[in-house]
């Protein structure tokens, strides 16, 4: 679905960009990083198809880190054992999300709506659907845990996967981005297996984004479960403008975060 496609924000990206280069201070100690930004106002939003390609970029030294010392990233194409999780979605992707669903046609949007309309009532069924808002801002409570849990274990898939693989790829969240596996892929299917092996990753702008949301909204979590994706969409959100200025300067924004 989201092949050939080209948003507002990476259409910026073809504007006159300057290079930015920073170090993170992280808990494993610095980062030298450098990235390319539009050089004119951009919001958050618009700034997203940077944010995915340094997270490639970290994704690949990461993956080649691994591939040096033995061990091999087991998520692959067609395996979509981890898409059946509680995705927490920034509301500055929701936005991006929002933007390139009102660009499909009509009858594209429609069956969309259907496959999200079908999972919400699923979960429902299912005995989660009353619980995400209980218990799940709730951050880091037993609760919220096993919710994390139980939303799995009911395998309701993201709406987004078609025939086992993720129909939004290019564009996916930066969430889905940093989640792999070395282990086994059919480990993955159940909740609390203690075999998972998961990949650490240095740096988590998805993180970043969550908490600048936070800020922005008030909010304990900056972030919707990406099954409520159209629901949001519906209220005309636009968070990534209330934090715009020239691309280096809210680059340095989002990655402050990083240090808090």
């Amino acid at each position: 679905m989201g092949a050939g496609y080209t948003s507002p924000a990476m259409e910026n990206l073809a504007a006159e960009t300057v290079q930015v280069n920073f170090t993170l201070a992280l808990k494993e100690g610095q980062m030298q990083a450098s990235v390319e930004v539009p050089a004119g106002r951009v919001s958050v939003t618009e700034l997203l198809p940077v944010l995915q390609s340094f997270t490639m970029r970290v994704v690949g030294e990461v993956t080649a880190h691994l591939e040096a010392s033995g061990r091999h990233v087991s998520c692959r194409a067609g395996c979509g054992a981890c898409c059946r999780q509680l995705v927490p979605l920034s509301i500055f992707e929701a936005e991006a999300l929002g933007e390139w669903i009102r660009s499909l046609p009509a009858a594209q949007q429609q069956a969309l709506a259907a496959r999200f309309h079908a999972a919400l009532l699923a979960l429902r069924d299912k005995g989660i659907l009353d619980r995400i808002t209980l218990e799940l801002w709730e951050e880091g409570s037993d609760a919220s845990r096993q919710l994390v849990i139980d939303y799995q274990a009911a395998g309701v898939p993201c709406p987004f996967l078609v025939e086992e693989s993720c129909s939004i790829h290019p564009i996916r969240p930066l969430i889905c981005r940093e989640y792999m596996v070395t282990s086994p892929p059919q480990f993955c299917v159940e909740p609390k297996s203690e075999l998972v092996d998961g990949v650490r990753m240095p740096v988590q702008l998805s993180k970043a984004l969550y908490q600048l949301g936070a800020k922005l909204e008030n909010d304990p979590t900056g972030w919707v479960p990406l099954v409520y994706l159209f629901h949001w969409i519906k209220s005309d959100a636009a968070p990534g403008a209330r934090i715009s200025g020239p691309g280096p300067e809210v680059l340095r924004t989002i990655f402050a975060e990083l240090e808090d």
